[in-house]
């Protein structure tokens, strides 16, 4: 994907026929993030120059959206607006959002996607109240206990998938393969493989490694016959970057830790970086001559390529972009949207996970079928 110059690894093509494309609607939660209309709606227009094809409903404050929507009128073309006057706030308790949001931006971006009304629906709102609200109206997919946050993860190689990256604490050993088949439906979907390789993230590689939870669902998953997936058995915190794997499964706690990590490392290196170019005459000199380089390293560590949470699980596609982010990387959570939504996922995953959980009860109490016996964990090499 092409960003103003930085090559995103996602495989599309970009910059086709809005006739050629596949047409969809995206709800957008108008009111939602930190800056509102002002931030959002440079976003969608820059989305709809790479998507041709997309349609947009905006929810929320009419006079707000129409002030900064006039100076994009090919957006305006392909765009409506649904008034309301009900925000819920980002400090507002999942509680009090499903007691009362409902006629709220984020209520009726979702619940257009319930109806069938949009395709997918992205906002930069809280995001304790979007999970809440998401659950209660697209519910979840039959077998899935809980839904999981997916992540996109920049690696040396591409991008990878995280999961979960906050939406619960713990998980059983289900979840965790529920997770897997999740994460790898989203991997042929943004990425374009058929058999994604996914990982457990553990302690370490080796099999009597991990806790109980960890262990069972790496049973599980390297016993289960035909999964559409490629078990690659664990993965360490290092091999994340490494793009050992399309896809990383791990419970929401540690998940939620390694996200936040990896983006804090991410602005230490580049505060080191700064101040080690400017720190003396000849830094700055030989800093002039490798701004080329120094501008590639900063789009490929740029987290607003890879903006956009999504909410794997439901009967419906909900993307979450983060609340501070700016149109580009707005733009970024709406193009992951209508790639969910042109690629099927919804109709894809539901019947992974029915397959799946028809082949655990067909193997008996155990839940562990025995033609296979797949292979270990991933090493380090």
């Amino acid at each position: 994907m092409i960003r103003f110059g930085a090559q995103s690894c996602r495989a599309r093509v970009h910059g086709q026929s809005a006739s050629m494309a596949s047409q969809k609607a995206i709800a957008l939660d108008a009111m939602g993030g930190d800056h509102g209309p002002e931030v959002l709606v440079p976003g969608a227009a820059l989305s709809l120059e790479r998507q041709p094809a997309l349609n947009f409903i905006f929810f929320g404050q009419q006079a707000r959206v129409e002030a900064v929507l006039k100076a994009y009128p090919k957006l305006a073309a392909r765009s409506r607006i649904v008034h309301t006057d009900l925000v819920i706030a980002m400090d507002a308790k999942p509680s009090q959002a499903l007691r009362r949001g409902k006629g709220s931006s984020m209520w009726l971006a979702l619940e257009a996607v319930k109806s069938g009304e949009a395709d997918a629906a992205v906002s930069a709102g809280n995001t304790g109240a979007l999970m809440a609200i998401a659950k209660l109206l697209l519910r979840p997919i039959t077998g899935i206990e809980r839904p999981a946050i997916a992540a996109l993860w920049p690696t040396i190689k591409s991008e990878c998938i995280v999961l979960d990256a906050g939406a619960n604490i713990g998980a059983t050993a289900a979840q965790l393969t529920d997770y897997a088949l999740m994460g790898a439906a989203m991997a042929r979907a943004v990425f374009h493989i058929e058999r994604p390789s996914v990982g457990l993230l553990n302690v370490g590689t080796e099999e009597m490694k991990g806790n109980e939870d960890v262990k069972a669902a790496h049973a599980l998953l390297k016993s289960a016959d035909s999964l559409p997936l490629d078990y690659k058995g664990f993965v360490e915190g290092d091999q994340i970057g490494q793009g050992a794997v399309d896809v990383v499964v791990v419970e929401g706690f540690a998940g939620n830790i390694a996200l936040k990590t990896a983006e804090g490392t991410a602005r230490q290196i580049g505060t080191y970086l700064r101040a080690a170019m400017t720190s003396s005459l000849m830094s700055k000199l030989g800093a002039l001559f490798a701004q080329g380089g120094f501008r590639v390293l900063k789009e490929k560590m740029d987290p607003r390529r890879v903006n956009g949470g999504t909410f794997l699980g439901l009967n419906g596609i909900a993307v979450k972009s983060h609340g501070g982010t700016d149109a580009f990387g707005f733009a970024s959570a709406v193009d992951l949207a209508y790639e969910m939504a042109d690629s099927g996922l919804i109709a894809r995953l539901t019947a992974d996970i029915d397959g799946f959980h028809h082949r655990l009860s067909a193997a008996g109490p155990g839940g562990v079928p025995s033609e296979r016996s797949a292979g270990g964990a991933l090493g380090k090499g």
